[in-house]
């Protein structure tokens, strides 16, 4: 059995990192067709610190807490759940709540940890793999041969497209703002390009351009991704760490015959994380569990420290993921 309490962080206020707050509450109780999971780590996100800054606020439905991937031990299951038991351990991309001992999420959005990771690993993988894989593949339609760019190449989503996208046989580019990141890009087999020393519209033009580009910067990246863009070339967008509003000279997206689109994930239906879910488990897990897609760890922190992880992932100098460990793998 459970406990009625367990020990959580909150976001007491909008605002810096130190408004995230340890705090008590219950143990949530599983809703039909969820699953109630006992979390050993938890992933840190860039959706996670703008949730504690107000400006991206949870589904209606979902918990308060942040948190948007955990992994850990199925100990409860919600009415109509058949196709897990007790026991198991499973990794799940949640629509929130992660930064706790306990967390609910839907049956459909848990996927079992490939062979070979460890929980510690397992946490890393839910947002960026269903994030990557939908935006990249599904959206994105990236195919072997392609030339695709991801900008923000050492962010854990950066670091899975790289390999997803060498995987499925792209050329690929990355950018991203020292010379330890752009090392860590090149150890992967990509390109990398260091954009405070070069243009990376200058450095696709010998190349044709790019077929396809992840962006998560938005703001001045945008025309310039448009001008990198080679025919037939597809934009997805994710993100707007710069903001999502510029001027943009449409003439060249339609000479080029340019396809520009974007998701979120967070709000999507059940059913569409399903599908999602569906589609990782069987084309990217094989590629993780054949170590073709790797996780990599920036740091660990405890719990009760995730102010401290938010304070690592608002400094940009991470590489890779940032998880918070609430029990023993």
């Amino acid at each position: 059995m459970f406990p009625d309490a367990m020990n959580a962080i909150e976001i007491a206020a909008p605002g810096e990192a130190d408004q995230l707050q340890m705090t008590r509450r219950p143990v949530p109780v599983p809703r039909h067709d969820e699953i109630l999971i006992k979390v050993a780590y938890a992933g840190v996100n860039r959706p996670d610190v703008l949730q504690r800054q107000g400006l991206y606020a949870p589904p209606a439905d979902a918990s308060d807490l942040p948190g948007l991937e955990a992994s850990g031990e199925i100990v409860g299951l919600g009415a109509g759940v058949t196709r897990w038991r007790k026991g198991q351990q499973v990794c799940a991309l949640l629509p929130g709540g992660g930064y706790a001992e306990y967390v609910a999420c839907h049956a459909d959005h848990a996927l079992r940890i490939p062979r070979g990771l460890s929980l510690r690993e397992g946490a890393c993988l839910p947002e960026t793999a269903f994030t990557v894989w939908s935006n990249v593949v599904t959206r994105g339609g990236l195919q072997g041969g392609e030339r695709f760019l991801v900008h923000g190449g050492t962010s854990g989503i950066g670091m899975m497209a790289i390999q997803v996208a060498k995987a499925l046989g792209a050329r690929v580019f990355a950018t991203a703002g020292s010379d330890e990141k752009c090392a860590a890009i090149t150890a992967l087999g990509a390109t990398a390009i260091n954009y405070r020393a070069e243009d990376f519209v200058k450095r696709l033009a010998p190349e044709g351009g790019a077929d396809l580009i992840l962006d998560m910067v938005g703001g001045s990246y945008i025309p310039r991704n448009v001008r990198t863009l080679a025919p037939d070339g597809r934009l997805v967008m994710i993100a707007f760490l710069e903001g999502p509003k510029v001027e943009l000279n449409f003439a060249q997206i339609m000479v080029k015959r340019l396809t520009v689109t974007g998701s979120t994930l967070r709000p999507q239906s059940d059913t569409a994380k399903a599908e999602i879910a569906d589609e990782v488990r069987k084309k990217l897990w094989p590629l993780v569990s054949a170590g073709a897609v790797k996780v990599t760890i920036d740091s660990e922190f405890d719990l009760k420290d995730a102010a401290e992880a938010h304070r690592r992932m608002e400094s940009s100098d991470h590489i890779g993921k940032i998880v918070l460990k609430l029990a023993d793998d």
